[in-house]
């Protein structure tokens, strides 16, 4: 099946909201910095900025390669004699392909921008201990191997997609805006290197006792999430056009649900964290919010507005839960909540077109088998990869580079050079 056509005001409406997408990185870029150390701030800037620039070299050398468009040349192998398309087959940096205002030439540029939020994702895990390189080099993993395989499934007529023409489950499975692509891979990649890297140096006592170590700035942290509310109504609208065909009247609907999908689950976590804390807590908040937008990128353009509400209310209770769960219970140290953000998040992103229009017969399936395949198959590629890569290039920044800072250790210049940024109480904790 061919990828929808555009009309010429469609596909210029498309191509100015593709415009806005970044701004949906800038807002991750200020959130990870925010919730990190004072001293690696301008670590996580940099390493925002040269992580985007690298996944979106690779994507165009090669990822694109293996993601293609629908409707175009792919690799298929035959499955109870049907077709199942599993790898695409376009030509290195984007040759033969029509660089206009075509539908082609409009996946190309999203998904260039997309590859590179999705590896945004990763760097909130790595805060305070991920060496530049190492990340960049992550990063090149991502954008050439698992996020443009994994796309090409749901979004370049892979099997998954097939799925309601082979096997009658719905309407194959359905993410109009990259709960799963972008999202849950760049969560599920976020995991894998929080388990390589480990905890920063004072965050679990020797009986496992997690230690607060508080985000440095709430006000870019809150400033980043209207940045990123921005920049996801238009990815979702955006993707909506392009992957699932729908009208520019729809675009009204998108922005509503997007919206309303964010307010009800930072709403939701204030009054959770109130009445777990006794206050409200800004940054779990901010988490909240995110994770309101990511949990309707899949559906936003088929949801009823109450249902909006209904799966961000559920998303702002749920991720505060799987934040302390994963602190409390996994020792996991993971400084921005990308787990729980973008991977829980964009599952149940995944599972929340169930309960929106379109929910078709088998529809259940389709998602659960997205599901399956980024837990069973996604999770232990990008954990390999990274893994081997530890292997070859350590990742992890060396003991005096966390206690200096990464600013100071890798850059030779704090963002914050007019304050001083060491405690005694952190000297102490250290030793």
């Amino acid at each position: 099946m061919p990828i929808p056509s555009l009309s010429p005001n469609e596909a210029t409406i498309c191509f100015l909201l593709i415009l806005l997408v970044p701004l949906a990185g800038a807002g991750l870029a200020l959130v990870n910095s925010g919730l990190g150390r004072c001293r690696s701030a301008a670590h996580v800037m940099l390493s925002s900025l040269c992580v985007v620039g690298v996944s979106a070299l690779i994507y165009v050398a090669v990822g694109f390669s293996w993601q293609g468009v629908m409707g175009r040349p792919g690799h298929s192998i035959l499955v109870g004699a049907k077709p199942w398309n599993w790898i695409a087959a376009e030509p290195f940096f984007l040759r033969g392909l029509r660089l206009d205002l075509s539908a082609e030439s409009l996946v190309v540029l999203l998904q260039m921008f997309s590859v590179g939020l999705a590896a945004i994702i990763p760097l909130s895990a790595g805060s305070d201990r991920w060496r530049l390189g190492a990340a960049c080099a992550s990063s090149a993993l991502l954008a050439g191997c698992t996020y443009p395989l994994f796309a090409h499934w749901v979004w370049g007529g892979g099997w998954l997609s097939q799925l309601g023409t082979n096997c009658g489950l719905g309407r194959g499975l359905v993410d109009i805006g990259g709960a799963s692509t972008i999202q849950a891979v760049g969560g599920l990649t976020a995991l894998s290197i929080t388990w390589i890297l480990g905890p920063r140096h004072g965050k679990f006592s020797s009986d496992g006792i997690p230690a607060a170590i508080p985000g440095h700035n709430a006000i870019l942290v809150l400033a980043g999430c209207f940045a990123a509310w921005i920049g996801w109504i238009a990815l979702n609208s955006a993707g909506a056009l392009l992957f699932a065909g729908v009208t520019n009247q729809k675009l009204v609907l998108i922005t509503i649900n997007t919206t309303l999908s964010a307010v009800a689950s930072g709403l939701t976590t204030a009054i959770v964290t109130r009445v777990r804390f006794g206050r409200p807590d800004a940054s779990l908040i901010a988490n909240g919010w995110i994770g309101g937008i990511v949990v309707s990128s899949a559906a936003a353009a088929f949801l009823k507005p109450a249902a909006a509400i209904l799966i961000g209310a559920i998303a702002g209770a749920l991720i505060f839960f799987i934040i302390d769960l994963l602190e409390s219970r996994m020792a996991t140290d993971d400084p921005g909540g990308a787990v729980s953000v973008h991977a829980v998040g964009g599952i149940m992103g995944l599972l929340a077109v169930c309960v929106s229009d379109a929910q078709q017969s088998g529809q259940f399936l389709a998602q659960l088998a997205g599901v399956s395949t980024l837990l069973g198959f996604l999770l232990p590629l990008t954990y390999g990869l990274n893994w081997l890569l530890n292997k070859i290039y350590r990742q992890r920044v060396d003991e005096e580079g966390e206690r200096q800072g990464m600013d100071l250790f890798e850059l030779g210049a704090g963002a914050y050079p007019e304050f001083v940024v060491h405690s005694d109480e952190y000297s102490q904790r250290w030793s």
